[in-house]
């Protein structure tokens, strides 16, 4: 048993948060070797890759179904739960929904003292119990490397879906959470990063999506999907292939984390964000944008926000809606769509 007090989850994993996911190029070759299924009701599915699979069972009702777990983004273990429950509940907002129920997914080394795991899942317990769910059991098994997330059930009217496909040629975009949590989460890991960082990285984790995605749906939107380990590049991707057409990101006015472009130019970079690049290259011009904003622009991200596009008016009045409600992060106008030119994804800056 590993005494208590030398007990660091986030030195027990290689990686950490969504930049543990395997990489977009390697799991699309998989997904390609699939069988399709086909069914009337199943509105959503791996299609587009979405944020998750949406079955209707009525003509008023409809199931959002997700699953995420990952490995220690954070040392101290109630706030690592409440990081991954976040993360987890923000499929279902994505996707214009309300989670309804939640179950645990847990892998626990034996050598560390299970009140750690405990803690963990009392942090996602609360964050289920703040987002209006209910929590109600799960699995765990044993494994050398803690890993912790949830499947989550949410519902939405059929006729409300987002899905992250549909955006129009002169849409915007806005992002509802600053860039940079996988360029924190690498300098905390190392020791590097500062208080102040620390902290922002935990407050943007933590803060679940439910605010922002309750003014979106009041509003005409035409796409909608979360920001998460494949990063800005990747989802913007999976959004312009999806909705065919192309998109221009501005990385000069996208909301960042206060100190995110610091350990990029220290070259305290993810491994994650080395594989987003390599997966995107062919289909995003990144032009002259120096490189610590590209560094961010293929940040992959943990509990990130969402990604909304939406008419020029829309999006105004749905950016009013996040200032006088507060969203409790900082928000953006991050690009906007055209029609299809030889790349997906054209990056740019003014910063």
């Amino acid at each position: 048993m590993i005494p208590d007090e030398e007990v660091r989850l986030t030195a027990m994993s290689k990686t950490a948060g969504c930049a543990a996911k395997i990489g977009p190029g390697t799991l699309a070759a998989i997904l390609e070797g699939l069988p399709r299924f086909s069914d009337p009701d199943l509105l959503v599915g791996i299609e587009t890759s979405d944020d998750g699979a949406i079955y209707r069972i009525s003509d008023e009702l409809a199931v959002i179904q997700t699953l995420d777990f990952f490995t220690p983004v954070v040392d101290d273990p109630y706030t690592f739960g409440q990081v991954a429950a976040a993360n987890a509940l923000s499929d279902i907002y994505a996707m214009g929904g309300e989670p309804k129920l939640a179950l645990n997914i847990v892998a626990w080394p034996n050598c560390v003292n299970p009140r750690f795991l405990g803690e963990i899942l009392r942090g996602g317990a609360d964050k289920v119990k703040e987002a209006g769910a209910v929590l109600a059991g799960g699995h765990s098994i044993q494994d050398d490397e803690p890993k912790y997330g949830m499947s989550v059930m949410g519902f939405v009217h059929p006729d409300r879906i987002f899905k992250n496909c549909g955006a129009r040629p002169g849409d915007v975009l806005i992002l509802t959470k600053p860039l940079g949590t996988g360029l924190v989460n690498t300098a905390v890991k190392a020791g590097m990063a500062s208080d102040a960082a620390r902290k922002e990285v935990i407050k943007v984790m933590t803060t679940l999506n439910q605010k922002a995605k309750r003014i979106i749906e009041k509003h005409e939107i035409h796409a909608c999907t979360d920001v998460t380990g494949f990063g800005l590049a990747g989802h913007s991707l999976e959004m312009a292939r999806g909705s065919s057409v192309a998109i221009e990101i501005d990385m000069g006015s996208a909301p960042l984390q206060g100190e995110a472009l610091e350990y990029a130019r220290t070259g305290l970079v993810p491994e994650g964000s080395y594989r987003n690049r390599s997966f995107c290259a062919a289909d995003v011009d990144t032009g002259d944008v120096p490189e610590d904003l590209l560094d961010v622009f293929f940040d992959p991200q943990t509990s990130g926000g969402l990604l909304v596009s939406a008419a020029p008016d829309v999006a105004g009045r749905i950016m009013d809606g996040f200032a006088a409600e507060d969203i409790g992060t900082a928000f953006g106008i991050v690009g906007r769509v055209t029609g299809l030119k030889d790349k997906y994804v054209y990056v740019r800056s003014a910063r």
